[in-house]
């Protein structure tokens, strides 16, 4: 900064300490960009516009504070006691400062995400600094805009606390679907809950991963299903179909939770899982999504999907899969009393991997050779 400049600006300072000058807020902004524009401002020249900033924010306006908040929020020369100032005006002008990259301990950005309001949480979830615990407090308000907010940030950690709550409520908020899929920073087993939603190669590494889990994990074995109870579900089905997927989820072990998910979701995706989780064969399970008559039903194209994947997922993997996404027994899954690894036993959570030739043909639509030796597994 020149000598002239810094000259005015410690005048300009001392009328506005001794009343002799009415300084417009604009003035301010115009003295704050100039400091800003220059690589490394005196300290004469900081101390004279921390002089003028001190005297003018209590007189500020609100938007002129907000823009004033926002040049200075992440500013390394920013003179702390102007900065106190600003924070002191609260509201907007705070979650300007916050949103903007104001330095804040780790105590202080946990204390705004307990207590802040929504616009102040919005702007916190929108930092490259927050903490574990931050994200978990943030989370735990159970406000949309703020849960998006923190997804779309890919700095921000999520802690299994958090991302098992985002994740549920996930079920109910498409929205959410999307940003939780695309976090890199997530296991599949996380997801594995929004199977549905996922593309191929998701689909693939969340199935890996259950298989892997399965292996490490062995579930008790259930005993086989009696003809009968196919019986009635086939009966249902075209008549009752809620009562049929309430008898198919109390079979897998699930409840309400799952059924509700099975006669929600029009792909049948989720039911076609079901069934052969609960041990029904291709043919059967086909039978009964048939006898269903619903869009899916009068879908060549739809069947020979759900056949497809049906042939490809042996019943132990499609049972866990299918409770996982119904919301039952989740916990039982992830949650053992055992360590949990950082990584899940697919590798990295997005992994494309190597795609085994039968489950690349279930997820794209084509039936496998290997199917029937696998839906008798």
């Amino acid at each position: 900064m020149t000598t002239r400049t810094a000259k005015e600006l410690a005048d300009l300072a001392h009328l506005a300490r001794t009343g002799g000058l009415d300084l417009s807020q604009v003035s301010l902004r115009v003295t704050a960009d100039l400091l800003l524009a220059a690589p490394n401002p005196r300290r004469q020249d900081l101390a004279a516009f921390a002089e003028m900033a001190m005297a003018l924010i209590p007189t500020l306006d609100e938007s002129t504070a907000v823009i004033l908040a926002r040049k200075l929020a992440a500013w390394r020369h920013a003179p702390p006691e102007v900065l106190a100032a600003l924070k002191a005006k609260g509201g907007a002008v705070l979650r300007a400062l916050l949103g903007h990259g104001l330095p804040l301990d780790p105590q202080e950005l946990e204390g705004h995400a307990e207590t802040g309001d929504a616009d102040l949480l919005c702007a916190l979830a929108a930092r490259r600094d927050l903490t574990p615990v931050a994200s978990a407090l943030l989370v735990q308000h159970d406000i949309e805009a703020v849960d998006l907010s923190l997804l779309a940030n890919g700095e921000a950690p999520l802690p299994r606390v958090a991302s098992d709550l985002l994740v549920h409520r996930a079920r109910r908020r498409p929205a959410y679907r999307t940003a939780l899929l695309a976090r890199r920073d997530l296991s599949n087993l996380e997801l594995a809950p929004l199977f549905l939603s996922a593309g191929p190669e998701r689909r693939l590494a969340i199935l890996d991963s259950i298989s892997a889990h399965e292996a490490l994990h062995p579930g008790e074995r259930r005993p086989a299903l009696p003809a009968s109870s196919f019986g009635e579900w086939l009966a249902l089905a075209s008549d009752d179909a809620a009562s049929a997927f309430a008898a198919l989820a109390r079979t897998l072990g699930g409840g309400g939770g799952l059924a509700d998910a099975m006669l929600t979701d029009a792909s049948r995706e989720l039911a076609a899982l079901a069934l052969i989780g609960a041990g029904v064969r291709v043919e059967e399970a086909t039978r009964f999504l048939i006898r269903l008559g619903d869009e899916a039903a009068h879908s060549v194209e739809r069947i020979f999907a759900l056949v497809a994947l049906m042939r490809t997922i042996r019943p132990s993997v499609a049972r866990r899969l299918a409770l996982m996404v119904g919301g039952d027994g989740v916990g039982a899954l992830q949650r053992r009393g055992q360590h949990q690894p950082a990584m899940d036993p697919s590798g990295t959570p997005a992994r494309a991997g190597a795609q085994r030739p039968d489950a690349a043909a279930s997820l794209s639509g084509r039936p496998d050779r290997h199917g029937d030796q696998r839906e008798r597994g």
